[in-house]
């Protein structure tokens, strides 16, 4: 019986490798068009990469965009097909707040063309025993990486007017002038107040909840006061609603030091800091919600006029992490 050659099977002579085609391959995006209510950002996909978790639910609720998708619009350009533009529902000012603290906070840790960083001063450390900062330096990335405490706050108000008042609704469930005017009132009157723990200490005091003040304590010898405002503080349109946020850079307990007469800058370590600012890690990509309800009778009457009496209730929905840039 004669061999039949390998060249002649109709089984090896089917390609191996089926042709790949590239144009159905996704299309990574370097930089993202962003409309934020109007307003337009440029941003790069590193720098999309490093913002906080929270932030990033908030921009893609539906997940990232990395790579060109069919529900960007375009902005009507000559370059249509590289100026695709992703519409957003958020802030633009609180937006450009935190990429502003992002990009000033990587500035000076890594340092500029015109400007080196607390980076290279302290990259000695590296180099210290196991013993100081656990098993492996790889598993203390405070040492190599600029750490951001991300707090924010999402509050959703609702006013009580007094009853018989001229705050009313109609058989629709829609709110009359004097109703609108109160709630606006009411937002105006929490948009004032920008003190960061001064509700959460209250509910502390009515509660005598251990946990909370422990937490305000940790965030406290973290990187924020007890007195601090927050950074970027705004009402949403169209809603009864306060969005909040707060960046500080965590204290890992690294100080450096100014220059000695050699020109150099010691750098040294407080290691209880240290300590404290490794728990802040349990937060990193992992952001952590409280919730609570705040109740407070304002008064929103005008000097000269008769009392207002409101009661106001508002819920609170803090989120905490931690992000490394």
């Amino acid at each position: 019986m004669a061999a039949v050659s390998i060249s002649s099977s109709p089984i090896t002579q089917v390609s191996q490798h089926a042709p790949v085609n590239t144009s159905l391959q996704p299309q990574l995006l370097t930089r993202l068009l962003l409309d934020l209510r109007g307003r337009r950002f440029s941003v790069d996909r590193e720098t999309i990469m490093n913002l906080p978790e929270s932030v990033l639910l908030c921009l893609f609720p539906n997940g990232l965009v990395l790579s060109r998708q069919s529900q960007a619009f375009s902005d009507g350009g000559e370059n249509e097909e590289d100026d695709e533009v992703y519409g957003v529902d958020f802030d633009p000012e609180c937006f450009a707040y935190v990429l502003d603290f992002f990009r000033n906070a990587s500035d000076t840790f890594y340092g500029t063309n015109t400007s080196p960083g607390l980076f290279a001063a302290q990259q000695h450390l590296l180099d210290g025993s196991p013993s100081d900062f656990g098993p492996s330096v790889s598993q203390n990335p405070l040492l190599t990486k600029q750490a951001i405490i991300v707090l924010r706050e999402e509050l959703e108000y609702f006013a009580i007017p007094p009853k018989g008042g001229r705050a009313l609704t109609d058989e629709h469930g829609t709110a009359n002038e004097a109703l609108l005017d109160i709630k606006h009132k009411c937002g105006q009157n929490v948009m004032d107040k920008r003190n960061i723990f001064t509700a959460l200490q209250r509910n502390v005091h009515k509660e005598n909840n251990i946990a909370e003040q422990h937490l305000i304590d940790m965030l406290c010898m973290s990187g924020f006061n007890r007195d601090d405002e927050w950074g970027f503080r705004a009402m949403e349109p169209s809603r009864c609603c306060i969005s909040s946020i707060a960046l500080v850079l965590l204290k890992t307990g690294i100080v450096h030091h100014p220059p000695g007469q050699n020109g150099e800058r010691p750098v040294t370590i407080d290691y209880n800091q240290m300590a404290t600012a490794q728990k802040l890690l349990l937060f990193w990509r992992k952001p952590a919600r409280k919730c609570w309800w705040d109740g407070l009778e304002v008064d929103l009457a005008v000097p000269g006029e008769s009392p207002v009496p409101v009661k106001l209730w508002a819920r609170r929905v803090w989120t905490l992490e931690l992000s490394l840039v």
